[in-house]
């Protein structure tokens, strides 16, 4: 490629590639860059749900999609984070909730002094210091304002029914001018180069500049056509099967999803307003298929339907860009379904693709970086997800075999650094917030033996004091708060 970006064309369905046309015609139109889109049949079951985190809300905006309508057309909910619930005993549950905890101390990070206190003795659970922590046990939606924003963060992201969330793009991609293809089969042109010059869908013919590859899974243009093979993460994961299914909704609709962790594996809880989504993740090779899905059943205490059974084969394209073709989501990174990450991949490769988008002849540096961004940004998510199972507390064969299950030396240091000084090392181009991963390793039992020292210039009357303040400032803010019925009803109004 060798001539400046005119037209660019994407190949892929549901909602990827609705989120990559609609955020990049947005985005290009007027650099007078043509979008076009072919869609391929849907692989969307009815089961299937988005879980977004907070930062899709940037993207939404960029398009305009109105948060009411969004709710109303998808009978989506609210969601301010994930409870991780132990089903086997001994170890309870943890709400790692979006925003922060807690607030600043004389101008020092709140956690070291929650961890000193929990090492003195003090029986106050992080979460009750978070915002969204608490509102979600109180089945409230935090909605930040100013009093709220002083204190910490407070975000929430939505529980989304795929097919109704992927139509909703696909009307935004219309009304923003996307022009719009649809075909079951695919031909591609290459040149002398082994650059893409056009798709051929069924029939016609769709020249362009820069292509991207929204097919998930399949690959068909990174994959397929270029050939880049895919780096396998399977050693890191114990679960090669996924159920989707779903049953009736919850009364009322909680606003968090619920990790259930179970003898052959876990799952989680999605609640929307039309039904609750069951993702449920599993060894193939200690769990038949018809007894997962049957014991599934009676350990959610729920009457399931509409299951479909998928494979999970995490791991990442050696390169997301190669000649003309940028890979985006699943077609660029194969995650394991822990925690609901995909659609938030989607979003790592466009922002990342619009910063780098090649504006001159000399693609090769844009080229360069993205797939450098791309693959340090895909790591710290394959780090996060196994840190579940490197350190899940969970008793049988399943979680034995995420326990022993060699992890990435980046992980490894991170635990070692929280468990040693209980801080979170910084990491370049981790997407996942620093509250997050100490929520996650705090509720798994990664106990911090340290602390910075700086801490201990601040007198324990004043801890104590800033502690009451924050807890009954918590208390009093989410009062405040409307109940999920409530701010669905808002946005349904």
């Amino acid at each position: 490629m060798s001539a400046r970006v005119q037209t660019l064309v994407l190949l892929g369905r549901d909602a990827p590639l609705w989120l990559a046309a609609s955020v990049l015609q947005a985005a290009l139109k007027p650099a007078g860059v043509a979008v076009t889109a072919i869609e391929l049949p849907s692989l969307l079951h009815v089961s299937d749900v988005y879980a977004t985190l907070p930062g899709i809300e940037a993207l939404h905006t960029r398009l305009r999609l109105d948060e009411a309508g969004l709710l109303r057309a998808t009978g989506g909910a609210f969601s301010l984070g994930q409870n991780i619930r132990d089903m086997l005993g001994g170890h309870g549950h943890f709400l790692n909730a979006y925003g922060a905890y807690g607030t600043p101390i004389e101008g020092n990070d709140f956690f070291p002094y929650w961890a000193k206190a929990r090492a003195l003795g003090l029986d106050v659970a992080l979460e009750q210091f978070s915002l969204t922590a608490a509102a979600a046990r109180q089945g409230r939606v935090m909605i930040p304002d100013e009093a709220s924003e002083a204190y910490g963060r407070a975000d929430y992201g939505y529980h989304l029914p795929a097919i109704a969330y992927a139509a909703g793009l696909k009307s935004v991609a219309s009304r923003i001018g996307v022009a719009m293809r649809t075909a079951n089969h695919i031909a591609i042109e290459r040149g002398d180069s082994g650059d893409i010059t056009a798709l051929v869908a069924d029939g016609e013919h769709v020249p362009g500049d820069l292509f991207v590859d929204a097919t998930g899974s399949d690959a068909a243009l990174i994959g397929k056509t270029l050939g880049v093979e895919q780096q396998s993460w399977r050693a890191h994961f114990p679960a090669d099967r996924v159920f989707a299914a779903r049953a009736q909704p919850f009364a009322p609709i909680p606003t968090y999803a619920e990790l259930r962790a179970w003898q052959p594996g876990w799952a989680t809880l999605y609640p929307t307003q039309t039904a609750t989504h069951v993702i449920h993740a599993f060894s193939s090779a200690l769990t038949e298929p018809e007894d997962a899905l049957a014991r599934l059943g009676a350990a959610a205490g729920l009457a399931l339907g509409d299951a479909v059974l998928r494979p999970s084969d995490p791991g990442r394209r050696e390169q997301a860009w190669a000649h003309n073709c940028v890979a985006i989501g699943s077609a660029a990174c194969a995650l394991d379904p822990v925690h609901n990450l995909d659609l938030h991949a989607v979003q790592l490769g466009l922002i990342t693709l619009l910063t780098y988008f090649p504006t001159g002849q000399d693609v090769a540096p844009s080229r360069d970086e993205y797939n450098r961004l791309m693959r340090s940004s895909f790591e710290r998510l394959r780090d996060y997800q196994a840190t579940f199972y490197a350190l899940a507390p969970y008793p049988g064969l399943f979680w034995d075999t995420g326990r022993a299950a060699p992890q990435p030396p980046e992980l490894e240091h991170i635990v070692a650094t929280f468990r040693a000084r209980g801080e979170v090392p910084p990491m370049e181009d981790d997407s996942i917030p620093t509250d997050n991963w100490r929520a996650l390793l705090i509720g798994l039992g990664v106990t911090p033996e340290s602390y910075p020292p700086r801490i201990d210039a601040t007198s324990p009357d004043t801890v104590k004091a800033q502690f009451r303040t924050m807890l009954g400032f918590v208390g009093d803010a989410v009062l405040r708060q409307p109940t999920h019925a409530q701010a669905l009803g808002t946005a349904n109004g």
